[in-house]
């Protein structure tokens, strides 16, 4: 893995010099089930300052790295790490969960989490992603394709909101999305099919072949089953 992102790291090196504090993988590559051309290499790259010079100065750097087809990275500077966990706490226990420190030191080591907000905002992103979801659909229904790669693509975020759910009933999440989804599924008692079949699609298992009829049925049942999880969340004591 070091050699795909050596020239990105001497890159950044150059560019920040002594204010680059660490390069960190986190999110499906770092978890194991990273997927080609579906996944992505996500990094937080954490500087001792950031002013705009040195956003302005990584442009290059950052040009290359989206030019392999990679997002852009996050930019945190180390004193918001420790202070931010708590207004992101979904984002920075799956960090914690699942990362590796591609250069320098391991900003995330013992990071102090509080799950006080983490129910409201598991609830919020939860709707925002359906809200979302069902707009998306009135362009991809168009075509089966289209449905297909948007449950696919939904799936990866649904999947992380649902590691923030199993912690907000007291379990501890596993790390890669199948786990986390399998385990909240059996939690929550819904049904695992939709789920299942969206990975073989995401992961290009044929194991089923879909016309206009069954991806809808498909999409509707992911849609019953996400709704039945927001409802979980819901019913969660909010004092």
């Amino acid at each position: 893995m070091m050699q795909e992102f050596q020239g990105f790291i001497d890159d950044l090196r150059s560019t920040h010099g002594s204010n680059l504090v660490s390069v960190t993988l986190y999110g499906s590559a770092a978890a194991g089930d990273f997927v080609p051309r579906q996944s992505d290499y996500n990094t937080l790259i954490t500087l001792e300052k950031i002013g705009p010079s040195d956003l302005r100065n990584a442009h290059a750097c950052i040009r290359e790295w989206r030019r392999l087809g990679h997002p852009v990275p996050i930019y945190f500077t180390r004193s918001e790490i420790a202070n931010a966990a708590d207004v992101f706490p979904i984002e920075f226990h799956q960090m914690t969960l699942a990362h590796k420190v591609l250069y320098g030191v391991d900003v995330l080591k013992g990071l102090s989490i509080s799950d006080k907000f983490l129910r409201l905002q598991a609830e919020y992103e939860l709707r925002s992603k359906l809200l979302q979801l069902r707009r998306s659909y009135i362009p991809a229904s168009q075509t089966v394709d289209g449905l297909k790669a948007l449950m696919a693509d939904s799936l990866s975020s649904f999947s992380a909101l649902f590691r923030a759910v199993l912690i907000l009933h007291g379990l501890e999440p596993p790390t890669t999305k199948h786990e986390i989804v399998g385990l909240a599924v059996k939690h929550l008692n819904i049904d695992s099919t939709p789920f299942d079949r969206i990975f073989d699609i995401r992961e290009n298992v044929v194991n089923t072949k879909y016309d206009e009829r069954s991806i809808n049925e498909l999409f509707a049942n992911y849609l019953e089953q996400i709704e039945k999880v927001i409802d979980a969340v819901d019913k969660i004591d909010k004092n």
